[in-house]
């Protein structure tokens, strides 16, 4: 099983905490915070800690977790995309979330098209999940163009706001 993906343009590598300082930046961009949620990471310490207990153990786990994406021209961290055994959520999610200066040039599908293609290749998933809020039209956006459906309405563990819950099998 590889560690590293490649598409035409991106390079996704497990999230690690060399990407500490990247990852402070993402979680504190104001869509992140809108639509995903305050994770209260202010330092690159936080930010090393989060990985350690959030990303690492699933990786372990079942071989797949959160990607940092890089531009393959230039090396530069753009975003990241995963695959999450998320709580509360049955089967696995598929989630991403993107630079704002890295947003609407295509590189969210790519990444995104990239581990879809791999859950269901690679690590034998049969279906594939996604969960939005109502107002990230984006999301919604991408997530059509992915393939997945809209199926109706969940909610997660400790979130009372219902988000949209979208699915593809392979």
């Amino acid at each position: 099983m590889r560690e590293i993906y490649e598409t035409e343009r991106l390079r996704l590598k497990p999230t690690s905490e060399e990407d500490a300082a990247f990852i402070v930046a993402l979680v504190n961009t104001p869509k992140w915070l809108k639509y995903i949620g305050d994770r209260n990471i202010r330092s690159v310490e936080d930010a090393e800690a989060y990985i350690k207990a959030k990303m690492l153990p699933q990786l372990k786990r079942l071989g797949f977790a959160n990607y940092t994406v890089t531009r393959k021209s230039d090396n530069t961290k753009m975003g990241t995309c995963g695959l999450y055994d998320r709580e509360g959520l049955d089967g696995i999610d598929i989630g991403f979330a993107f630079l704002p200066e890295h947003e609407q040039k295509g590189y969210a599908f790519e990444a995104a098209n990239k581990l879809k293609d791999v859950a269901f290749e690679e690590f034998g998933i049969t279906e594939v999940s996604a969960i939005t809020t109502r107002d990230n039209l984006s999301s919604q956006k991408l997530l059509k163009k992915l393939g997945l459906k809209l199926i109706g309405v969940t909610s997660i563990p400790d979130d009372d706001e219902e988000l949209l819950l979208y699915k593809i099998q392979a």
